[in-house]
Order: C-alpha cells, then structure tokens, then sequence
C-alpha cells in the first residue's frame, strides 16, 4: 500500500523517529503557570476579502469583544493588502451595521445610487485599530484553494507576508505536499515562521487518510471545522476526521517514521448574520488554546509545533501533564457539566491489513480504506473533572478526547456536543513539549 502512497517529493524529508515506547516518555507539564499562559484563537476566518459575509474589522472586533486572544486571517488565495473597493449595494446589511457601531470617518466611500463602493480596510489598518499588546493579536493568512480536478485541496498557512499562490499536482496527495513543500521553501527563504495545515479533508469528501498520511513539512490538519458542509463525522462509507486521524499518525509512526499530525478546531466562519443556531458557516464553533508565555505569531507558532495546545469546540482545560507514566488531564469544570474522556491510541505492531471501504474499485479509489479497529482503539473511558491513563509502553502514542454533557450551543453538526482534543503523545513530542 505504502510503495504507491509515496511521491518523489518525499525525498527532501526530514526523517523524524517519534516511536519509542511510551514508557519513555519524559514528565511534562502544560498549564497556566511560571509565567505561561492559555490563549484562545481561530486560525481560519473568511471576510469580505474573499467569500466571507462581512467587513474585516468587524470580524477581529468580535472576537476580540468574546475573549479570545488571537485571530487568523485566511481569505482565499489573498492578503489583505492592496486597495479593495467593493459595491455596497451588495453587502448593504454589514454595511448597516458597521455604520452604525463605528465611526464615521473610520469608513470610506466612494461614487453614487448602485455603483456606491465602500473601501476594504487593509490588514495593517485593522491591526493598528483593534490589535492590544500581549492582549488580543491579530495574524495574516491564507487560504491557500487549490484542487485536483473536481476536488478542492484547501490549506490554511498563518503568519505569512507574502501570498502563497496554489501550485497544484498530478493527484490530491501531491497537491497537499507540493503546497507544503512551497510554504517551507518560503519560510526557509523569509525567515518568517509560517504554518500550514490541512483544512477540512471531508469537504467535498477529496481528501483520504492515506493522502495525508506521507505529507511532510506541516504537521496539522482541522479534526474539527465548524462549517456545516465539512462532514467532520463522516458517513457509512466515508471515514470521520477523527478516524483518519488514528490511521495517519498509526502508519506515519510505525512504518513511515514520521513526526505525529496535530488536530486544530476552528471555525472556518463565513456567515456573521445568520442568527440560527446550526445553520451556515458562524463563527465561535471551534478554537485552539494555545500556551505561551508571549502573544506573538512566532511564540504561537512555535508552541503550536511543539505540540503545547489542545483544540476545543466548548470545553475548556487548566493542566494537560504527564507525571510518573500517567497522562493527566484537568479539565475546568462547569457546574451542572459531566465530563467523560476518551483515551485513545494504538499499539505497537498493530495489523496494517486493509480493505477497500466499497466494493467498487473505481469509488474505493476515493475513499479512506478500512482498518482494523485495534488502530485509534480505546484504552480508557474515564468519568468527571480530573481523568488520567496510566500508560504501559506497548502504545505508539495516546490521545484523549473530553466530552461534555452539555450540547454545543451553535453546532456545526447535528447532536453535537461541547469537546476538547488533547494533541497525541508519544516519547519526543513529551520532551518536544518539555524543553519549551
């Protein structure tokens, strides 16, 4: 299987051993202390530079008026950089509002009736407008939308300067790696610390476990977006997100040598009037906590690859640590709110057979094959605020997903409920994490 994943783009990797046991694995801890600190962002966020539904700083001031502490901005194959003129006509909704919450000379028009325009602000000016020291910080990113034929191959890079222009491929799995490759050949060249990371691969359903699975050089992908048309859970045939997870990081441990994929909640927002609960694209659905003892996009960044952070669609953790073998999460109960955590991973030596998910050679071509169920298996399920799993050494890594018993209360899929992902551990991503 692995012979024709493999794409001569894969001889430039970094060959990164991320296997010993897990009985190895240093202490570490994460939490809010010795001057480190929990910070809350979206890194995928649509305005009216691209497909999004309303003004720029319309969108850092909502966030930023609902505590988070960072915001990414990731219109497709664009910057927020030049000069922007769009009809007014056509957005006059946001164009109400922001006429009425902002100032008067903050917003510029131009021309008469139909052909009315109103000025896009740039991202420098919204930084200087709404960014605060250390307090709320905003980013510039991309989208970058490519496709392979009908499939679209979406790739969200943050902290970038410069437009990372889609460079295409002879398949979906070389479209992701010719992009990744593109991203780092830049960060290289710039110095300026990028990261990209793979967006919804349930979109349109284009991209498969084992198309991701070879990538290198980003080491990301959303295991939840809160767009309703991302199809996170999957279906009958189609593999979830969370799924192909286990698949990936199993395979890229065990036979390809390579470092773990992280999973990143965010929100993917396009649609910032839509009032009903579930429907359309709105923001505030799902977020990364990142820990940091400085609010810049390079210490974000570099905690990011460090594996220092968990995603979340509602559920919020003080301390993620691992202390004489035992991966110990405490979680920042709510009263009335039960929590059950999931501990999740995969032995060594684990069956590598698979099938294809339908009999139809030319659909199963299309589709994330079936594994057996000892990949992403379950090694605990532990009820209340303070769940831990004492580890044994037989397991390539371990992931925990807490569950809330309360419902989100703006999903993006139908009875979904409030979550936290804790990131995968194995024995260098523990010292990685440690050494930060």
């Amino acid at each position: 299987m692995f012979a024709r994943l493999r794409s001569p783009l894969l001889t430039v990797a970094l060959v990164l051993v991320c296997s010993p046991l897990l009985a190895q694995v240093p202490p570490f801890r994460l939490a809010a202390e010795s001057g480190q600190r929990w910070c809350r962002g979206n890194m995928h966020t649509h305005s009216f530079w691209s497909d999004g539904d309303d003004f720029p700083e319309a969108i850092a001031k909502w966030y930023r008026d609902r505590g988070y502490q960072f915001l990414v901005f990731t219109d497709h194959n664009t910057l927020l950089q030049k000069e922007r003129w769009v009809n007014l006509d056509k957005r006059r909704a946001a164009y109400d509002s922001l006429a009425a919450a902002w100032p008067a000379e903050w917003i510029e028009t131009r021309g008469d009736g139909p052909a009315r325009e109103v000025r896009l602000k740039t991202f420098d000016e919204v930084f200087a407008k709404l960014a605060v020291p250390q307090e709320y910080l905003l980013i510039q990113g991309e989208e970058i939308t490519d496709r392979f034929g009908k499939l679209p191959v979406h790739l969200c890079a943050t902290n970038t300067l410069e437009l990372l222009p889609p460079t295409g491929g002879e398949g979906v799995a070389d479209v992701i790696q010719r992009n990744l490759l593109a991203a780092q050949s830049r960060r290289e060249r710039s110095g300026v610390k990028t990261i990209v990371h793979l967006n919804h691969p349930n979109f349109g359903y284009a991209v498969t476990a084992e198309q991701l699975l070879p990538a290198v050089g980003g080491n990301f992908f959303e295991v939840y977006n809160g767009h309703p048309s991302v199809n996170n859970a999957g279906d009958e045939t189609h593999a979830s997100t969370e799924r192909m997870w286990d698949i990936i990081n199993s395979f890229r441990l065990e036979k390809l040598q390579l470092p773990l994929l992280y999973g990143l909640a965010t929100d993917d927002g396009h649609n910032y009037f839509e009032k009903t609960p579930g429907k359309r694209a709105q923001p505030g659905r799902g977020w990364v906590n990142v820990l940091t003892s400085t609010l810049t996009p390079d210490a974000l960044v570099e905690s990011l690859e460090a594996g220092r952070f968990y995603s979340s669609s509602g559920v919020a953790l003080k301390s993620i640590r691992c202390e004489g073998g035992s991966l110990q999460i405490e979680i920042a109960a709510e009263e009335g709110v039960t929590y059950r955590t999931e501990f999740i991973g995969t032995d060594r030596g684990f069956p590598q057979e698979s099938e294809p998910a339908v009999p139809d050679e030319a659909e199963a071509a299309l589709l994330t094959r079936r594994y057996s169920d000892q990949i992403g298996r379950i090694y605990a399920v532990v009820e209340g605020a303070n769940p831990s799993y004492q580890l044994t050494g037989r397991e390539l890594y371990v992931r925990a997903v807490v569950k809330s018993s309360r419902k989100h209360p703006n999903p993006g899929e139908q009875d979904e409920y409030e979550r936290a992902w804790v990131q995968p551990v194995s024995a260098a991503t523990a010292a990685s994490a440690n050494n930060q």
